[in-house]
């Protein structure tokens, strides 16, 4: 482990801390996935039930707009699942609390607040700034 990373690392505590909160982040994200899930099907089975004429159909264009809504829903809590399983590893090979662009360590107060966050307060404002 270089020195870099030994100044980043975490405590123990902190470890067990993060570890707790990426967990129940997961159970979340995937009660989610799992929810989204149901209602797209819901919507996709309604849907196949009426008439197939979007164009014409007054409630064509909303079910077409509540099924993307809910697609575009799923996907990002798909992102934020594998976000969260990135975070896990990072945390497992010790690489986990440091900066991805500048390898700073990232403040313990952001990592629970955001436990996924690969960035810190810096880079990301310079990121959201371009």
């Amino acid at each position: 482990m270089t020195e870099h990373h030994r100044d980043a690392a975490l405590s123990p505590s902190e470890q067990a801390t993060i570890r707790e909160l990426l967990d129940a982040d997961r159970r979340r994200t995937t009660d989610r996935i799992a929810l989204l899930g149901r209602d797209r099907d819901e919507i996709v089975t309604s849907s196949a039930l009426t008439a197939s004429d979007d164009e014409h159909d007054p409630e064509g264009t909303s079910t077409a707009f509540e099924r993307a809504h809910v697609q575009a829903l799923l996907d990002q809590a798909l992102t934020h699942l594998a976000e969260l399983d990135l975070a896990s590893e990072r945390l497992r090979d010790g690489t986990y609390g440091t900066c991805a662009r500048c390898g700073q360590r990232i403040p313990i107060e952001r990592l629970q607040i955001l436990p996924a966050i690969k960035t810190c307060v810096n880079c990301a404002s310079r990121r959201r700034s371009r």
